[in-house]
């Protein structure tokens, strides 16, 4: 597994090997998810790209992050406003209804919600 460059799973103390477990625990029962995601987020580049899964798990730690700050659970940071613009260009991208954007957003925020349980409950 490579996880350099996953700033998210890199900085919250999570060790490679849980991770890893976890990863594989949640693939397997959200397969069509982690593609559905991987289509609008890397396109071409999920069939050549080794860490796509990571990429995709990170992606939505991230997105996850960005929630408690939309939420009010976390103040905002300088960055904050970028970082919501980006998440939602890269989600929104040649979609053609707000629906189809929640649709994402409900998604990957379930990922990120799921890893962490998972990983909680792994010894």
């Amino acid at each position: 597994m490579n996880i350099d460059g996953m700033y998210m799973l890199n900085s919250q103390g999570y060790a490679e090997e849980k991770i890893q477990q976890a990863l594989d625990t949640l693939y397997a029962d959200r397969q069509n998810e982690f593609h559905e995601l991987s289509e609008m987020l890397l396109g071409e580049k999920a069939k050549t790209m080794s860490n796509w899964k990571e990429f995709i798990l990170n992606f939505s730690l991230d997105l996850g992050d960005s929630f408690k700050t939309w939420s009010g659970q976390k103040p905002p940071s300088v960055t904050s406003p970028q970082k919501a613009l980006t998440l939602l260009r890269k989600l929104g991208k040649d979609l053609s209804s707000m629906n189809q954007l929640t649709h994402l957003l409900n998604t990957s925020y379930n990922l990120s919600a799921e890893f962490k349980e998972i990983y909680k409950r792994l010894k």
